[in-house]
């Protein structure tokens, strides 16, 4: 017997604008603190703060995301769950 699979479409919890703004902005704030606290030692190595490394390399992670969802974005006016989704797999170094 053969099975059928179906596709599904990704969907999050909630629907609606609010909701994928409430998505996106606290996927942006791990993005962050993921960024941020991976370098935490690295800066005392090139003598940077260790305050300094955390802003920087955070920051240089939520504009990779941002930078993104604005060309999804721009594409066709609209994000849908898979751009966004792709959008914050570009920083995450151990998504599939």
């Amino acid at each position: 017997m053969a099975k059928i699979i179906e596709e599904v479409e990704p969907t999050q919890v909630g629907s609606g604008a609010i909701a994928s703004i409430n998505n996106i902005v606290m996927r942006i704030v791990a993005v962050f603190a993921a960024s941020g606290l991976s370098v935490i030692g690295a800066g005392a190595v090139v003598g940077i703060s260790t305050v300094k490394a955390v802003i920087l390399a955070g920051t240089l992670g939520v504009a990779t995301v941002v930078e993104r969802l604005a060309r999804g974005f721009l594409d066709d006016g609209k994000l849908t769950i898979d751009e966004i989704n792709a959008s914050f797999a570009a920083v995450d170094k151990k998504a599939n």
